[in-house]
């Protein structure tokens, strides 16, 4: 399996994302080294792109000077069998129309154009730090129903650590972002 965010490499949440995911196999590890968030499915095409080791817990981990779907495309062509690729924890949702520019999505889509499949995972932030920890669970519970043959290729999903089960929806049109505001 190969982890992604848009976030950055040190984001707290792609450690517990990388974490419980290596309870279903091998995960490596491929992220921006700086956030990369609202990035969208761009990718690097006027410079080249670099990576570096990163020491990150007990994981094979890489920080890469381009956006999320640079980094699973470098890691998708390093790495043999990979079949999976898993994006985030995000620092905030994934809905509405924010999907179209969401770097956690380009990532997972990114796995998908690679003939892969790719799960998306973000939680809502309010004033206070994300609970990651408490998701733990979650994640399991989600990875333990999705990554069966029958699963679709894409998902996004959003995780509450107060949930109380799982919920398939239809994606909605909703605007949540993209607001612009003039400042004096």
């Amino acid at each position: 399996m190969l982890v992604s965010n848009d976030d950055g490499i040190y984001s707290p949440g792609i450690a517990v994302l990388a974490d419980v995911a290596s309870r279903f196999g091998e995960v490596r590890i491929v992220a921006p080294d700086v956030e990369q968030s609202s990035m969208g499915q761009a990718i690097t095409s006027n410079r080249p792109l670099t990576y570096r080791r990163t020491p990150l817990k007990n994981f094979d981990a890489y920080r890469v000077n381009g956006t999320p779907a640079d980094c699973v495309a470098l890691g998708v062509h390093l790495w043999e069998k990979v079949d999976w690729v898993l994006s985030g924890i995000n620092l905030g949702p994934n809905l509405g129309t924010g999907l179209w520019h969401s770097g956690t999505l380009a990532a997972a889509k990114q796995a998908v154009l690679l003939g892969l499949r790719g799960i998306a995972f973000s939680t809502p932030t309010k004033n206070d730090d994300p609970r990651f920890e408490e998701l733990r669970p979650q994640v399991e519970d989600v990875l333990r129903l999705l990554m069966q043959e029958s699963s679709p290729r894409l998902l996004n999903v959003n995780m509450s650590p107060n949930a109380r089960g799982i919920r398939w929806t239809r994606q909605s049109v909703r605007q949540y972002d993209g607001k612009i505001r003039a400042r004096a």
